[in-house]
């Protein structure tokens, strides 16, 4: 070992601990074990944590009807349990009313296959040479294994178990996300107080409670805003499709209501959903290209004209950070992970934009520049 090779050995120990010693890195090697030990945290404690964020996210969004009938004079446990009751009869009434239809289209599903098959059989030939090669693929595969060898296949639970299952979880996440949001809603400012009471200085307190009194408002008129205009786009196509002549259309309706809290993917499907039944119910293409038609226009309309004009263009995500975020919480909790991504993005970004050290952050988030670079 020559001299220089044994120097530089003996200063890398050092380099390390000269690393480890700046306040910066240990910074950030705290906030990245952090934010992994947050996502494994969320990934498999999704049974608790998911009740819990939809819990908020509801009593932020009836907050502001909360507080406009406290002036009133109508006490805020009386408003939150009628709110929360309201809630709770209208999703009863809607997955009722939904149930039979949804049902039927899964009944239907095979026939509505075949019937859009044959619709679209003129722009499917070119793809039938790439089927049967697929399909040659298959049976040569097959045809590999050696003599004797048994194929081993694992039971799988029965279909009726599995929604059995998936009934109790969903009812169990229900029953926790609006008891929690009652209580939320109930509770009034006592989470206020409680901030107020960790600083000791009067300014910190007042900066603390107006940064998040400020937060709070802003996502709260965000959240039933959208979930106004989601309503009221529901509605609209809902009683479109049924002037059109559409089958079912309270179910398109409900479903672009729904989906609409999924940006640009949540429209397209709707779109496509609309198409397909739209294809196989009338005889006339023309006629049947209809309903997508005016469920394109009403997105168009609602994307680019109502939404930046009620909602204002501050509160704008750039595309880049809202699939992300759709991707991420999709990966993390399915569906309905999907559909809470953007609000909870919006709340980072509300919250990164009141405090100058996340400013950034924010300003990454947003769909303009809203920082002057120095």
């Amino acid at each position: 070992m020559t001299i220089e090779n044994a120097a530089s050995d003996a200063a890398a120990p050092a380099g390390r601990i000269e690393l480890l010693s700046d306040p910066r890195s240990i910074r950030s090697l705290l906030v990245g074990i952090f934010l992994f030990a947050l996502i494994y945290a969320l990934y498999f404690a999704r049974d608790f944590f998911m009740p819990v964020v939809l819990a908020f996210l509801l009593a932020l969004m009836l907050t502001p009807i909360v507080r406009f009938l406290r002036k009133r004079g109508i006490p805020e446990a009386f408003s939150a349990t009628l709110l929360v009751l309201f809630s709770v009869i209208s999703m009863a009434v809607t997955g009722y009313l939904l149930s039979g239809p949804v049902m039927q289209i899964v009944e239907d599903a095979p026939k509505i296959g075949e019937q859009l098959a044959e619709r679209l059989a003129e722009i499917r030939h070119p793809f039938d040479t790439v089927m049967q090669l697929s399909h040659q693929v298959e049976k040569v595969t097959d045809t590999t294994t050696e003599p004797g060898v048994q194929k081993v296949v694992v039971a799988q639970p029965g279909i009726i178990s599995q929604a059995a299952g998936n009934l109790i979880s969903g009812g169990t996440t229900i029953a926790i996300t609006f008891v929690l949001s009652l209580f939320l809603l109930a509770s009034g400012t006592m989470f206020y107080e409680k901030i107020v009471q960790s600083f000791t200085r009067l300014s910190e307190k007042k900066r603390a409670l107006r940064v998040v009194y400020d937060v709070e408002r802003e996502i709260s008129r965000y959240l039933l805003t959208v979930a106004l205009i989601n309503g009221g786009l529901g509605l609209a196509i809902g009683l479109g499709l049924w002037a059109i002549g559409m089958p079912n259309p309270f179910v398109f309706g409900v479903l672009a209501a729904l989906l609409n809290f999924l940006p640009y993917v949540g429209a397209l499907i709707s779109i496509v959903a609309v198409a397909i039944i739209s294809l196989v119910s009338f005889e006339s293409f023309g006629f049947a290209m209809i309903a997508p038609a005016y469920v394109v226009l009403c997105n168009v309309i609602e994307g680019q004209i109502v939404t930046p004009l009620i909602v204002g263009r501050r509160l704008e995500i750039n595309a880049v950070a809202i699939f992300i975020a759709v991707a991420f919480w999709s990966w993390l909790w399915g569906f309905v992970g999907a559909l809470i991504a953007v609000p909870l993005l919006v709340i980072v970004k509300v919250f990164c934009d009141h405090f100058d050290g996340l400013k950034q952050i924010g300003n990454f988030l947003s769909a303009q520049q809203t920082i002057d670079p120095e």
